[in-house]
């Protein structure tokens, strides 16, 4: 079994090693983006290219799909051949790739370079991490590092509908693309100056049938949560999430009876280890299902624009950095773990807030519960992903990256479909009386299957019968998402207990 890293001394980190976590920076920016542009631009490809609408949808997932999917085995590919040798391979992958998308001539190429940029994004986010443990060996410092990569990762993601928009008003689609392109041009440039080498120096054998099963069991089990959240066949999404879990079990099976297996189960005995990973996972899931949440609150309850709803998540974002990079500093004033419970119980309330604010439909309470669980969840996610790489091996650092990112993608789709799913079922359950009088039977459909489906059939109703459709609508979708977030509410409740009862106490006894 993996042992706890030992408290030590270490040497604290120079102006090399800072330039180098910047250097690191750009490919984080560049998969936030990329997360959050293309749907900006998936009309005009469309279009251009003729996707159907399965077309459009694999357009779309497949690379999200596969990120999830390669995460384990590329984390323990870098520590098998090194963390930099494969976070450029990675970025020259990327950059090839983003030229495929960028001019892809058929939706079939797009798909296919938007597949490979998938597993060439893979490599970069356990690599980066890894490398952050090689680059911080100093806990205070390497605190200050994980903030500063998170806080970049919340840019990004702000940054791209601007940066999209503006692509898009002057280019063509492939534009979003071609971001890439400069972005790993840099990296490549600069990566091997300023980032180290590291590798496990006893790394074993790769066992590709370990590789095959953790396939098996993230691409199922990512594509039906997809399915879920998306409102998509609940028995297709049942059975992916099925033949998911069953591969699950087999892999974990497997790693019991190999010397160096891919997936180290020893880690996630490492109690500090373990409830990092799940409190990471579990904040994950409230915060990525409450927001997958809001905006659709803004605009098919509140009757805002989607601008209009843009513009009121500024604070939420603005809050969520402050709060990163505030974390190291609180760290060290409170703890870790006090920290966290605190967080929790911050989040915890902030989702309380916002399912007061869908039963009473009060605007301002909606912010301010947005922006509290802003400023309580997002020190969790920096101080369990500073906790998953501090009480790792070195030579396992990549692994545990892959490990973090891995637990926060699962939260994030568990949060979507599980919570979405809460709040889209009370929804239907609500509007299932008989339609109003004069409303046809294919717009009476329409509008029982979502909120949005029912303010897009009421704009284009006469004003009585359209608020004849829309208040039962609204109301049903209220309560739905009031009984979601209370969930939330609960799910963030459960962190603050783990946390105050399996992370350490104070902050010098979790040195690394």
């Amino acid at each position: 079994m993996t042992e706890l890293a030992q408290p030590a001394t270490e040497p604290t980190a120079g102006v090399r090693e800072w330039a180098g976590l910047a250097v690191l920076m750009l490919p984080l920016l560049l998969i936030a983006l990329d997360n959050s542009v293309l749907a900006l631009a998936a009309p005009a490809l469309s279009a251009d290219l003729g996707a159907g609408a399965t077309q459009q949808l694999w357009i779309l997932d497949i690379y999200a799909l596969l990120i999830a999917g390669f995460l384990i085995t590329m984390g323990t590919l870098g520590d098998r051949i090194g963390r930099r040798r494969l976070l450029l391979i990675g970025a020259a992958a990327f950059a090839v790739a983003s030229l495929a998308a960028a001019y892809a001539p058929t939706a079939e190429a797009l798909i296919a370079a938007r597949a490979l940029l998938g597993i060439a994004g893979a490599t970069l986010m356990p690599s980066t991490l890894g490398l952050i443990r090689t680059l911080f060996p100093d806990p205070v410092q390497r605190s200050s590092a994980i903030a500063i990569w998170m806080a970049a990762f919340i840019v990004g993601g702000a940054l791209g509908p601007l940066v999209g928009g503006l692509l898009l008003e002057h280019f063509w689609w492939g534009s979003v693309f071609l971001l890439g392109v400069p972005v790993m041009a840099v990296l490549l440039l600069l990566g091997p100056w300023l980032l180290p080498e590291a590798r496990d120096p006893d790394p074993g054998r790769l066992d590709l049938v370990s590789v095959g099963l953790s396939l098996a069991a993230m691409l199922p089990l990512v594509y039906g949560l997809k399915q879920l959240a998306a409102g998509g066949s609940l028995p297709v999404a049942v059975a992916a999430i099925a033949v998911g879990v069953g591969a699950a079990v087999a892999f974990v099976r497997r790693q019991h009876g190999l010397r160096r297996p891919l997936f180290d189960l020893g880690l996630v005995a490492v109690p500090a280890f373990g409830a990092a990973l799940l409190v990471l996972l579990l904040a994950q899931f409230v915060m990525n299902g409450t927001f997958f949440l809001f905006p659709q609150y803004l605009q098919s309850v509140l009757g805002q624009s989607a601008l209009h709803a843009a513009v009121w998540m500024v604070p939420l974002i603005g809050s969520s950095l402050l709060a990163s990079l505030l974390t190291p500093r609180l760290a060290r004033r409170l703890g870790r773990a006090r920290l966290v419970t605190t967080g929790a119980l911050v989040a915890a309330l902030g989702v309380g807030l916002l399912a007061a604010a869908a039963a009473t439909a009060g605007f301002a309470v909606l912010v301010a519960g947005s922006v509290l669980l802003a400023l309580g969840a997002t020190p969790i996610g920096v101080v369990a992903t500073d906790l998953v790489l501090g009480h790792a091996p070195p030579e396992r650092a990549g692994t545990a990256g892959s490990l973090s990112e891995t637990s926060g993608e699962l939260g994030a789709g568990l949060g979507i479909a599980l919570l979405g799913s809460i709040a889209a079922g009370i929804y239907r359950a609500g509007v299932t009386g008989a339609p109003p009088a004069g409303l046809p039977p294919q717009a009476a459909d329409t509008a029982r299957e979502t909120v949005a489906g029912a303010v897009a059939t009421a704009g284009n109703l006469p004003p009585a019968l359209a608020d004849a459709v829309l208040e039962p609508a609204r109301a049903a979708f209220s309560s739905g998402l009031a009984a979601a977030w209370l969930a939330g509410a609960v799910v963030m409740m459960t962190v603050a207990v783990i946390a105050a009862t399996r992370l350490e106490r104070r902050y010098e006894e979790e040195r690394s």
